[in-house]
């Protein structure tokens, strides 16, 4: 698609409001270095976001031999964002301000037959009315919800186009959502938004090439390439779970065998676990965080249940990894989201064993591969730049947003 001179402004705008956020107090002159725009371009953008109030003038610094440059700083209390993650178990949600910084949490848990949209929708309006009740801000301040759901999902119409897990096909969500939230709503998924938190302030900070393994119920790949979020032609790229790892191996909810999700996805470590053990009590059934987290606890204690199935998970894992490695060669591979955080460091370390056995030297001499280092839930703040990005569109430029101006029961409105 054709990127026009508007597009190209917003994300310039998004870019210098980027650095702002990244390392505030900063000079016109520093933002011109570090994004690679001309000083004079740089100087038009920060008046803008200074008449839009997100950033503010904060005194000069001197410098050699010339005038006092001015400073600027992200203007925290300019406006609030908000994140949303649902994820096949629950929905979190946070509010953060303008230097996303977290200013409240909620969240909801999903019961297994608790995924029909309505059901979704629910719960993200009640932890969305939450959050900002909990930060007590005025809903003018409120420039956008980011929303992040897993599977396929079109960014223009606001349609999760096909989330396999549940079953969804073409579920229009932000028109849905919008009969409950009255603030901007952007939707993406857990993918791109992992990628963007660990772009912005985790593991791929400075990076050019990275790739985002996103490990919870469901499995897939964000990918930053040449500095950027890569997202494909339709916006899918990165559905590297249902790439064949087994060949006619275990059935996948995409309809598939063999897919990764199948292997190192909860579900299919549960089941790692129960080809090992069937009456083991680590196993339980019905609770993926449950199990997961009894595996942790198991491996810290030296179960030998426990490290076998860490290890054998590594093992697929690690395979599956080593073809991202030699397919695209990236400075660091981020093992993110709530499996790799529960199981962290022993399953970082028998990846990193895993990976080597398979992936080319030259490639593998050349990534990282760490666990990510954000301390909140990457992808609500993933999905609150999202808010953020279409916030800076120009008015009248406002895709992919829905403004609903209906009074619905049970909205989520601005408070007066």
């Amino acid at each position: 698609m054709k990127r026009t001179s508007r597009d190209i402004r917003t994300a310039n705008r998004y870019e210098v409001l980027r650095q702002i956020i990244a390392a505030s107090p900063t000079s016109r002159q520093e933002l011109a270095a570090a994004t690679g725009l001309s000083l004079a371009t740089v100087a038009t953008l920060v008046g803008e976001l200074l008449d839009l109030g997100m950033i503010t003038e904060v005194g000069f610094e001197d410098s050699a031999g010339g005038r006092p440059r001015g400073l600027v700083a992200v203007n925290a209390s300019g406006g609030a964002l908000i994140g949303v993650d649902i994820a096949e178990t629950y929905v979190h949600v946070e509010l953060f301000d303008l230097a996303l910084n977290v200013l409240a949490r909620a969240e909801e848990d999903m019961r297994p037959g608790e995924s029909r949209p309505e059901q979704v929708v629910g719960h993200v309006a009640a932890a969305v009315g939450s959050v900002v009740a909990q930060a007590g801000v005025a809903g003018a301040r409120v420039l956008g919800v980011g929303v992040s759901v897993p599977g396929q999902v079109d960014r223009e119409t606001g349609v999760a186009e096909y989330a396999p897990n549940w079953d969804w096909h073409d579920v229009p969500l932000l028109d849905l959502l919008g009969e409950h939230i009255a603030y901007p709503l952007h939707l993406d998924n857990p993918l791109r938004a992992c990628a963007v938190a660990e772009l912005w302030f985790g593991a791929a900070r400075g990076r050019g090439d990275a790739v985002v393994v996103n490990l919870g119920t469901g499995v897939g790949a964000g990918l930053v390439l040449g500095g950027g979020l890569h997202r494909g032609v339709s916006n899918s790229a990165g559905e590297w779970g249902h790439t064949t790892l087994v060949l006619d191996g275990r059935l996948c909810h995409c309809g598939n065998h063999g897919c990764v999700e199948t292997y190192v996805g909860a579900p299919g470590i549960m089941l790692n676990l129960r080809e090992l053990s069937p009456g083991s009590a680590l196993l339980h059934p019905e609770d993926q965080t449950a199990t997961v987290d009894a595996l942790a606890r198991g491996v810290a204690a030296g179960d030998p249940v426990a490290v076998k199935v860490v290890r054998d998970t590594a093992r697929y894992l690690g395979a599956a990894i080593a073809d991202l490695v030699n397919l695209l060669n990236p400075e660091v591979v981020v093992l993110s989201s709530w499996v790799a955080a529960t199981l962290g460091e022993p399953l970082l370390a028998e990846v990193r064993e895993a990976v080597a056995r398979h992936a080319l030297r030259r490639p593998l001499a050349a990534t990282e591969i760490v666990l990510s280092p954000i301390p909140t839930d990457p992808v609500c703040l993933g999905a609150a730049t999202f808010a953020l990005e279409g916030a800076l569109r120009p008015a009248g430029a406002q895709r992919a947003v829905r403004r609903h101006t209906t009074p619905a029961r049970s909205r989520t409105a601005p408070p007066s």
